[in-house]
């Protein structure tokens, strides 16, 4: 049996998933730097929808304070969440892609770290 015509199917796949992955990560910085340009530019962080991206947006405190998000906002993820806080704590000025285990999955999140107290995320 030739199995060149299967794996040839599986390696379009691959391909194609891969395509859709690196798009969806430029869709989730691009959400997070206009967030971030807008807050800069003097819009207040709290008066964002968090599901008017897709995926949502959040914006948490340093102190892990959720200014942003679809169901948790006024609540403390250090208390909540402490992985996905701790590797939040990585987010950097340009931003920076993070990973953590939540619930059993691998989560991929871009975190971009404005001024001293903010930190802007979004991901899959």
């Amino acid at each position: 049996m030739n199995r060149q015509p299967y794996l040839l199917l599986l390696m379009i796949v691959l391909f194609l998933v891969a395509n859709v992955m690196a798009e969806d990560r430029m869709a989730i910085e691009k959400n997070v730097n206009e967030l971030a340009t807008a807050i800069e530019a003097g819009k207040d962080a709290s008066s964002f929808a968090a599901d008017a991206y897709t995926p949502y947006v959040f914006v948490m405190e340093i102190n892990g304070t959720l200014l942003v998000h679809p169901t948790l906002a006024g609540e403390n993820l250090k208390d909540k969440a402490m992985p996905i806080f701790e590797a939040l704590l990585n987010a950097t000025p340009e931003g920076k892609w993070v990973e953590y285990t939540w619930k059993g999955k691998e989560k991929h999140t871009f975190a971009k770290r404005q001024g001293a107290s903010l930190i802007i995320a979004s991901g899959y």
